[in-house]
């Protein structure tokens, strides 16, 4: 736990629950078998199909962000390794529901095999979907929150017209990390935050 206390004692992680979530939630869970000695190295790291597990910062940042609450409606896209998703359902409990998006089979099954280990899926609480997460999860909207772990050119307007007012959606868009607030139907609060590296967002063809 030592790189999670370093978060907190730089000022990186603050909130409360958050920090209850990082504790509860082990990285290492959520990597292959031969680097889950390197879970508490502060970087992204490959969990296969060209793919990363995300720099524990970087996710920090995120989601002191998005401020993710109890009993929300979270969308998390390009789920990947399913270690946010694990994280969102700890903060979002046992009302809160979330929808974890992968497009690529493999991942989404291997987030799934991760997620599983704390019984987030029995409990109801997160489901995962094989399938563009560009056009966001009309079938599960409106959300509370949108969290993508996977950078694209721009936020793609279905995820603004799923989004609930005074919703978030914390998302990459190339090396920037923007927060988006939704006042109105159609107006946004956006904050830009550079200096960050994703993997590209995939979407279908």
């Amino acid at each position: 736990m030592a790189l999670i206390d370093s978060l907190i004692k730089d000022g990186w992680l603050k909130t409360p629950r958050i920090i209850d979530a990082f504790r509860e939630i082990k990285r290492a869970d959520f990597m292959p078998d031969n680097i889950k000695q390197l879970a508490e190295v502060n970087q992204a790291l490959p969990i296969g199909q060209g793919q990363t597990i995300s720099q524990p910062l970087t996710v920090v940042f995120m989601l002191e962000h998005l401020q993710p609450e109890a009993g929300d409606n979270i969308l998390d896209i390009g789920s990947g390794s399913g270690w946010t998703s694990a994280l969102l359902a700890q903060i979002a409990g046992s009302n809160g529901k979330v929808t974890a998006i992968e497009i690529i089979p493999e991942l989404k099954e291997l987030g799934e095999k991760n997620v599983a280990k704390y019984n987030f899926i029995k409990k109801g609480i997160v489901q995962f979907i094989c399938t563009d997460g560009s056009k966001g999860y009309k079938e599960q909207a409106p959300f509370d929150r949108i969290l993508a772990s996977a950078a694209g050119n721009e936020i793609p307007k279905a995820w603004k017209e799923q989004l609930k007012i005074k919703g978030r959606i914390v998302a990459p868009v190339r090396n920037s990390i923007w927060v988006l607030i939704k006042k109105s139907k159609k107006e946004f609060e956006e904050t830009e935050h550079h200096g960050f590296a994703f993997v590209p967002l995939v979407e279908d063809k």
